[in-house]
């Protein structure tokens, strides 16, 4: 249970439950910190707003990368919500999900191509604290997906940081989306009573 809890539809505003329906037709259920984040209405308009627009912005790096340097910065930060979101992600892409039981040991795994450890390192140093990102490392990435790209995955990786923090601040925990099986928000279990009674 969040520490903040979610803002049901009954609460909830004509802004807040036109989000909550886009949320659901989205990504089946609405996400928790979506529905913590109601309860301040100009938040959610602003976080719904940043994430969409994020979304139509990324087209230098390769999503399969930016959505691997998103989950390693969720898995170093400890949010599960944001490991379990992460992973429904991948395996909607049709990617090797089985392979993140390996992230804690990129380095050796056969599972990690070298340009996939480098954006883990690049964002494990982003992410840590003070952060260790080092002149070489941009160099490099630089010269594989140029200026755009790394701030892509700079932007992409800074932004799980806020996200992962904020959802491990409020307890917000995993919520069933990388099994297909979402629906921990607490209104789902008297929306379900009430849909068989």
């Amino acid at each position: 249970m969040s520490r903040i809890p979610a803002l049901s539809p009954q609460d909830a505003g004509p802004i807040i439950k036109v989000g909550y329906r886009m949320a659901r037709k989205q990504v089946g259920e609405v996400p928790e910190p979506f529905a913590v984040m109601a309860h301040h209405r100009k938040l959610f308009v602003l976080a719904a707003r940043h994430e969409l627009a994020l979304q139509k912005a990324m087209h230098v790096v390769p999503e399969s990368l930016i959505q691997l340097a998103v989950y390693r910065t969720a898995w170093t930060v400890g949010c599960s919500w944001c490991v379990d979101f992460g992973s429904m992600l991948m395996r909607l892409d049709e990617l090797d999900v089985d392979r993140l039981k390996e992230i804690g040991e990129f380095e050796n795994s056969d599972k990690y191509t070298e340009a996939e450890r480098e954006v883990i390192r690049y964002s494990d140093a982003i992410t840590a604290t003070p952060t260790t990102v080092t002149d070489e490392q941009v160099a490099s990435l630089v010269e594989k997906y140029g200026n755009a790209g790394v701030l892509e995955l700079t932007y992409q990786i800074s932004h799980e940081n806020q996200r992962a923090r904020m959802n491990h601040a409020l307890g917000i925990t995993d919520q069933g989306f990388s099994t297909g099986d979402a629906c921990r928000v607490p209104w789902a279990t008297d929306e379900l009573a009430s849909q068989e009674a």
